[in-house]
């Protein structure tokens, strides 16, 4: 610690349960020292922050039997740096804090209203010309940033439009944002209940036009709380974005109450005739409640990644020299070993050390059936351990975890742009000045067509109310996040939502064979040796170059070793050749294992005597050449079986009218065996990863969309290049770093499901625009018209935002149907010849 403190503060004052910090950085900026108090504030064990600017103080009390001083000072080390020295707010790029590469971060926007406050965000981040990339999304209230910028800089700028950032690197940060929305949906909702209380009798007063001084002051007096603290919320963002020269929704209706309030107070105390209070009232009234009704929906639309979140504990048993004491699951570190008890679930991604035990890795896997957990075995974090207690050393930070992984995923789904958002976005960003401006042009109009001074006020703050953007700027990420929310839900984690609207076009779809329309679990059925050589060393010597191998063949003839007791040594040295095998060096000879391209490219004769490969291919059977020195000492035939539904899932293609192809390394012989068995009827053998790339982009040039499913490192260039990529996600890393979707366990029926809920959520998307269109389009001339009140308008407004959150919500209730996939079926009777020109390609 002692090496950090003189670069960044100065320990002014601790005792046991508060700590006071000097940052000598961080003098007279407000903006970096609330944003760094923000983030202290939501640790565990953290009571409170103050800060004071003027002399860079910041003052923390804390709980020391929840967190230590060592610990609190060793996260200040972390975020001091993060935050950078500099002003929040720069006028000059030079002036900004560079970090040497760019970087992402994901991270929460408290206190957005509606989808202008989204795109104000976005729009202030995307200024800054450290910044690469920016997306807000109103429904799900986070955003990504991607760009040269410490993520201290974009809290700050969020922070100074008047909105509250807050990191999301880990699920119990994204649980916690979680917390503070249903906290703020709390406040809304006794603002609300209020607002709905007195503006009843305020509106009755001026419904029987009651008259009198009286009843004029009883108005002022039950409108003044609706405005003032009802209302606080629309005034303190107003007057926010007016120091920023920006305005919002919030702006809208603070202009529209605040004119009417005033106006009429105005008018009380000189003894006019008109007075608006039952139409400030009716306002904010109607408002609160729309937004308290939307904020619900959007609550029950985040239902999928809320159940993903909870799935982490908040706190884990931290094994000490002490002994053992309950730390919360983001202070845990790399090394830390952990007690995992009976019943409970697993805190945090690691190895077991000690016990035996079983896991439920079901949320994982999709399979109920528990997993046995022993000494070196892997456990990951959020599923539920057995009837034994677990000693766990804990492999990676929280917001690395498959747990966090996998909510990040969802997350980066919901945050991100469709393409039809983009014209959305151009529509939104004139539509608030827009707005103003039909609402000067009605008020002036009604003035000089003669009307009386109220008259054109009143139709002006109609316009301003009945045109509120919220619903248009929901239609799309409302639908986003229920579409892939219900997608994780069946195990099908969408990467973002450009591949969500895209695969509802797909018309073809590409299958890689092994580990996707098979198994994936290979096994040896022959083993044919060449040589004079004992076949138990020539085994031990193939399986032993095979060991560091991901390939589904090569962990094939690794555990076919394994059975017969063989120690394996590891290869002095080892090279993969995707789509063709491997080299390796093991105790001075050279090693050749793949297949009979490979050996064909190194000039190495096939000479197998009695052995027939059309006979193995036959059968199924997947021939592996082996050579040692530049001859074939030895062959495995590997065979490998059909996913249960894959025939299934091939069918449910179809009937969508997609064409399947088959397109494999393997021999044509075993690929055609293994397509007739799916209902494959047009297949590509011996591709190699140049072949699969090349296959994919001549469909893409004949004009079509095309999806690629694939699991393997030869699989990945196809993924990148395919229109959607489908990772099984029992494959390689690599594959599922590449693709758009990741398909959980292997389940290629899921891909059927990932069109399906694309589809549907394009529709439902498409009915939420044509709805916030229409009604925006027919609601201001009528509004411009004098055909409608305050009150009416602003009840219209709100409930346009609540019916297009809950129109996405009937995504919920239609997984099982088969959306519109928005193309033609293929003709009924079309069977290409299985050997067409894109197998004279790959056979080039």
């Amino acid at each position: 610690m002692n090496s950090f403190i003189p670069q960044h503060f100065v320990v002014a004052h601790r005792l046991r349960r508060r700590i006071r910090l000097i940052f000598s950085g961080l003098k007279r900026d407000p903006d970096r020292m609330h944003a760094l108090g923000s983030i202290l504030g939501k640790r565990k064990g953290v009571l409170d922050v103050r800060a004071v600017p003027e002399i860079g103080s910041l003052a923390i009390r804390f709980d020391p039997a929840r967190i230590d001083a060592d610990r609190l000072l060793t996260e200040l080390d972390r975020l001091v740096p993060n935050l950078g020295s500099g002003p929040a707010r720069r006028e000059h790029a030079a002036d900004a804090q560079v970090l040497p590469e760019s970087r992402e971060y994901h991270f929460g926007v408290e206190g957005m209203s509606c989808a202008s406050c989204a795109l104000m965000v976005e729009m202030r981040l995307r200024r800054d010309p450290r910044v690469d990339s920016a997306v807000v999304n109103m429904a799900s209230r986070a955003g990504q940033v991607r760009g040269r910028l410490p993520l201290g800089d974009v809290l700050a700028m969020v922070e100074e439009l008047g909105y509250h950032g807050t990191p999301l690197d880990t699920v119990s940060q994204r649980k916690l944002l979680l917390h503070r929305e249903e906290q703020r949906l709390s406040d809304a909702r006794r603002r609300a209940v209020l607002a709905a209380i007195l503006s009843v009798p305020v509106t009755v007063v001026a419904m029987l036009e009651l008259q009198g001084g009286f009843w004029r002051w009883f108005q002022l007096v039950f409108t003044t709380p609706i405005v003032f603290w009802s209302g606080k919320p629309f005034f303190d963002k107003a007057r926010k974005l007016l120091k920023q020269r920006s305005a919002n929704m919030d702006s809208l209706i603070a202009m529209g109450v605040g004119s009417a309030y005033f106006y009429s107070a105005t008018s009380l105390f000189m003894r006019k005739p008109y007075l608006y209070f039952d139409a400030a009232a009716g306002i904010i009234c109607f408002v609160l409640l729309g937004r308290y009704m939307e904020e619900k929906a959007k609550g029950k639309a985040n239902a999928a990644i809320r159940g993903l979140m909870d799935l982490q504990p908040q706190t884990a048993n931290l094994l000490t020299e002490e002994g053992m004491r309950e730390v919360p699951v983001d202070d845990l570190v790399p090394g830390d070993r952990i007690m995992v008890r009976p019943g409970e679930r697993i805190p945090a991604d690691g190895i077991v050390l000690e016990g035996i035990s079983t896991a439920d890795e079901s949320m994982l896997t999709g399979e109920s059936m528990p997993v046995v957990k022993q000494v070196n075995d892997k456990v990951v974090g959020g599923c539920i351990n057995g009837t034994g207690s677990l000693v766990v050393q804990v492999a990676v930070a929280s917001h690395e975890s498959v747990l966090a992984g996998i909510v990040h995923m969802v997350e980066q789904a919901q945050s991100s742009r469709l393409p039809i958002q983009k014209t959305v976005d151009r529509i939104s960003s004139v539509f608030v000045p827009g707005v103003m401006l039909a609402s000067g042009v009605t008020f002036a109009g009604w003035l000089l067509a003669g009307a009386g001074f109220a008259q054109a006020f009143g139709n002006g703050i109609t316009v301003l109310l009945i045109a509120c953007p919220c619903a248009l700027g929901l239609a799309t990420p409302a639908a986003v996040m229920v579409g892939t929310g219900q997608a994780a839900k069946k195990g099908v984690f969408i990467r973002n939502g450009e591949s969500l609207e895209t695969a509802t076009y797909i018309d073809q779809i590409v299958f890689d064979k092994t580990g996707t329309l098979t198994e994936g679990k290979p096994f040896v059925t022959d083993f044919f040796s060449f040589t004079d050589q004992d076949q138990q060393s020539l085994l031990q010597d193939i399986a032993s170059c095979e060991m560091q191998s991901e390939h589904f063949l090569g962990k094939a003839i690794v555990a076919y070793a394994e059975e017969k007791g063989l120690a394996l040594e590891r290869p002095a040295s080892f090279i993969a050749v995707p789509g063709r095998g491997l080299k390796a060096s093991l105790r001075g000879g050279e090693w050749l294992i793949g297949n009979d391209s490979m050996m064909e490219e190194a000039g190495i004769a096939l000479s197998l005597g009695e052995v027939s490969l059309e006979e193995l291919g036959a059968q199924g059977k997947t021939p592996v050449f082996c050579a040692l020195n530049g001859l074939l000492v030895a062959l495995f035939a590997i065979a490998d079986r059909p996913r249960a539904n894959a025939a299934e899932a091939v069918q449910r293609l179809h009937q969508l009218g997609i064409e399947t192809v088959m397109v494999t390394g393997d021999t044509w012989e075993t690929a055609e065996h293994i397509a007739a068995q799916v209902g494959i009827s047009r297949v590509v053998a011996k591709a190699t990863p140049e072949d699969k790339l090349l296959i994919i982009k001549k469909m893409q040039s004949e004009g079509h969309r095309v999806g690629m499913i694939g699991d393997g490192i030869n699989d990945a260039p196809a993924l990148a290049a395919s229109d959607v990529g489908f990772a099984v996600g029992t494959g390689t890393d690599v594959a599922i770093q590449t693709a758009d979707i990741t398909l959980t366990q292997g389940d290629i029926m899921k891909v059927a499901e990932a069109i399906e809920i694309s589809s549907m959520t394009l529709r439902i998307i498409r009915q939420n625009l044509f709805w916030a269109f229409g009604y925006n389009v027919m609601a201001v001339p009528i509004a411009a018209f004098g055909r409608l009140n305050p009150m009416i308008a602003s009840m219209a407004m709100a409930l346009s935002s609540v019916s297009v959150v809950m129109n996405s919500l009937r995504l919920q209730h239609q997984g099982g149907k088969t959306g519109d996939k928005g193309h033609d079926p293929v003709a009924e009777g079309h069977q290409p010849d299985s050997r067409d020109h894109h197998a004279e390609q790959s056979c080039h």
